[in-house]
């Protein structure tokens, strides 16, 4: 959630909400909170002519340059000090950081995902958590994507195919205490 995208992608802003409720709750309880930001080297050297998303991406201008402050997460979301703060160059939250590194030496088996778009980068960061053997659950409403539609098959269909665990924040939020 960095505010380039919530400026330029106006269905990003639907899941803050649940989002916020999200973070404040699993902080309260002592959960690791892991904010994902995608940044982009502003020379390209991490952004292969063969990959057409990630070069769109940059050749958007700042909103995905690192340094632009157009990855920054959200005002509403803002790392805590206690929280792990992951940089993707990819689709998958996974792929290329350190996210395997901090959730293994926690300790943590199970994550509860969030996130636009719900086709893209939820979607990779899911089968990507999934191959690696975390249990997972998607929280439906703290999701979004452009076409409402493509989210819901992907709730209704797609990710509980896959294994996944598909609830509302509401619903996970109950089960927290």
């Amino acid at each position: 959630m960095q505010t380039g995208i919530l400026a330029n992608y106006p269905f990003s802003r639907a899941p803050v909400p649940a989002m916020r409720s999200l973070v404040s709750a699993a902080r309260a309880h002592g959960i690791l909170v892991v904010l994902v930001r995608t940044e982009l080297r502003v020379s390209g050297l991490d952004v292969s002519a063969n990959n057409s998303l990630f070069t769109a991406f940059h050749q958007a201008g700042p909103l995905f340059h690192e340094g632009s402050g157009e990855t920054d997460i959200i005002p509403e979301l803002a790392p805590q000090a206690e929280d792990a703060v992951i940089t993707k160059r990819r689709t998958s939250a996974f792929a290329g950081t350190e996210l395997d590194l901090v959730l293994r030496a926690q300790r943590i088996e199970t994550i509860a995902l969030t996130g636009v778009a719900t086709s893209a980068m939820v979607a990779g960061t899911l089968y990507d958590a999934l191959d690696r053997d975390f249990r997972a659950t998607v929280l439906s409403d703290a999701c979004a994507d452009a076409e409402r539609d493509v989210h819901d098959f992907f709730m209704e269909r797609i990710f509980p195919a896959r294994g996944a665990r598909v609830m509302t924040a509401g619903s996970w939020l109950a089960e927290v205490g």
